[in-house]
């Protein structure tokens, strides 16, 4: 038997990128979680929820306003410590804290320090992917997200997009954990997960590290 699959994927990206749809299709990828005979409970989790106000597209971890800075402090200090506690789960999570240092950025306001964030989730495995598209894609991504939208006004601009993808690329390069630039301008969520399956079994990403922090052994 080989090692336990475990991987931590935590995907990134602006908008029309194909996060979601590829955090799904991971969650159920053979060579990223095993083979599966019949369907069972795996956690696929996200900043993006919009859990401090009780109205659709609210408040939440990626957008919170500065009086609840400290509660989205909290709020991820806890998923850190739940990682921690369970090491040995497969955990994709489809945005995360680049996504809220990009919003909170282009809303004019601190970039959050979120170094001690990185600095716990690096022992345990965790990865950066980027997806991102190249500028003259986000037209045709568009027209075919806006048939399925719940609240397509927030589509009618693609600049934002265009140049928050920039400043995407440029806090997860320099980011503490790994990351992979993935284009999927060209590729469905099926071929976007199989790439990043090859890149997690070229560079160890399937497994859990061989060392753990004392948090993640349950002494913490």
């Amino acid at each position: 038997m080989g090692d336990k699959l475990c991987p931590k994927i935590i995907l990134e990206g602006t908008r029309l990128t194909r996060k979601t749809e590829i955090a799904f299709v991971l969650n159920e990828h053979p060579r990223v979680v095993g083979p599966r005979r019949y369907r069972y409970h795996s956690p696929l989790v996200s900043a993006e929820w919009c859990a401090f106000t009780n109205v659709p597209w609210g408040r939440g971890l990626v957008n919170y306003a500065p009086d609840e800075e400290s509660r989205a402090m909290e709020t991820y200090a806890a998923w850190a410590h739940l990682f921690e506690l369970l090491p040995y789960y497969s955990w994709i999570v489809d945005r995360f804290h680049v996504s809220t240092r990009v919003f909170q950025q282009q809303a004019c306001r601190p970039d959050p320090d979120l170094t001690w964030l990185e600095s716990r989730l690096r022992p345990l495995g965790f990865r950066h992917v980027l997806c991102v598209r190249r500028p003259e894609t986000f037209e045709a991504a568009r027209a075919e997200r806006l048939t399925v939208s719940g609240n397509p006004g927030q589509y009618e601009d693609l600049g934002p997009f265009i140049r928050e993808q920039e400043l995407y690329r440029r806090l997860v390069r320099s980011s503490a954990l790994p990351w992979l630039e993935l284009d999927v301008s060209d590729l469905g969520p099926e071929t976007a997960a199989d790439r990043i399956a090859d890149w997690l079994e070229a560079t160890g990403g399937l497994s859990a590290p061989w060392s753990l922090p004392d948090a993640a052994k349950g002494q913490g």
